[in-house]
């Protein structure tokens, strides 16, 4: 037994001492892959365990303005990298069909290794995502997809930074900034409120667009299949399987929230329908959602299919139906334009006594 641990700490010595790159042994996180796959262990089990636990008895926090300025935050900062990547190569020096790694001390292969590490940087920064997403108590969004997606990021990007920090692979970098640019550009603008639901337009695209860079990077990478590149093979086979995994991930996810998001459109229409009847005939019956999944904005690196649910309160009354103070008749609905509503209907502290106060539903 003694003889194994020694065997095993002797090669995980010679791994980190002899086969890494030496130009990047003393930066910030890279001597050793612990502190990097604790975090990532701590963020999964803080995801699906600790943080709803601390949030049950909560009530949700307004994050309001605070995820417009982190989402300007993330899109500057996905930016920022997407340049220093066609800067330090992608933007001509380097082949699309074969890049072996730079381990030159030159600039420019300098300015690829600390792109790199500030590539890796950003997957830390793309936990708050899911912390946001828990605070305002949407812990439906924190699915398992989310979870591994983030969770296995930054130990994925750590191993490419430690032994190979520029090459070839840095393509699914790249390509992943620049997608990242767009749907944190699309979040801000969605935090923004309902008046500037005009300008994103283009959600319906996001999602496909997600899914397209999966196919690039699976293909970049399992070109080096068929060419011979001084490339390592391990690295091109790791982040082609990702691609892989993704692809297959957010498409199995996709096909599944659309089915849900069908069916629970035709139900709201046809509660919304009954509930206008009610009122229609002075009757008020209380009609509950049974949790079906409407919204599936998963946040940044997910399927993007609707918008935030808070953007999107209806108010219904005795009197009508009311949307952001405009009213909304019974005909406005039988023409589809019941897609706000959403799982629960809650209601106010008011209710229909012998003095004919009106009991108000909201519909969010």
């Amino acid at each position: 037994m003694a003889q194994i641990l020694t065997n095993i700490h002797d090669w995980y010595r010679d791994l980190m001492d002899n086969q890494s790159d030496p130009r990047v042994a003393g930066w910030p996180m890279m001597s050793s892959p612990f502190p990097t796959l604790g975090l990532c262990i701590f963020y999964a089990y803080f995801s699906k365990s600790l943080a709803p636990k601390l949030m049950e008895k909560r009530k949700p926090m307004d994050l309001r303005n605070t995820l417009v300025v982190y989402n300007l935050f993330q899109t500057i900062f996905s930016t920022w990298i997407f340049y220093e990547y066609l800067q330090s190569g992608w933007g001509g020096q380097y082949s699309f069909r074969c890049q072996p790694v730079d381990y030159s001390d030159s600039p420019l292969a300098l300015r690829m290794a600390r792109t790199c590490w500030w590539y890796y940087i950003s997957k830390f920064t793309e936990f708050f995502d899911t912390l946001f997403f828990i605070l305002r108590k949407k812990t439906q969004h924190v699915s398992t997809l989310h979870v591994i997606h983030h969770g296995c990021m930054p130990f994925s990007v750590w191993m490419g930074m430690k032994f190979a920090p520029g090459g070839h692979s840095t393509f699914f970098a790249m390509l992943n900034s620049f997608v990242h640019i767009v749907m944190y550009f699309y979040y801000m603008v969605a935090a923004l409120g309902p008046k500037y639901q005009k300008f994103i337009w283009w959600k319906k695209y996001l999602t496909a667009f997600q899914m397209a860079q999966f196919v690039a990077i699976f293909t970049h990478q399992f070109q080096l299949l068929f060419t011979d590149c001084d490339y390592p093979k391990g690295f091109m086979v790791w982040i082609g399987l990702h691609g892989i995994m993704f692809l297959f991930l957010f498409s199995d996810f996709y096909k599944q929230a659309y089915n849900k998001r069908v069916a629970g459109r035709a139900k709201r229409e046809a509660e919304a329908a009954g509930l206008l009847k009610a009122h229609a005939n002075g009757k008020l019956h209380d009609h509950h959602h049974n949790g079906d999944v409407v919204n599936n904005n998963q946040g940044a690196c997910m399927p993007v299919l609707n918008d935030d649910d808070e953007l999107h309160q209806r108010k219904v009354t005795a009197n009508g139906i009311y949307l952001n103070g405009g009213a909304k008749t019974a005909n406005s609905y039988s023409n589809g334009n019941s897609n706000g509503f959403v799982e629960s209907i809650q209601q106010s502290n008011g209710g229909i006594g012998e003095n004919g106060g009106a009991r108000v539903r909201k519909i969010q």
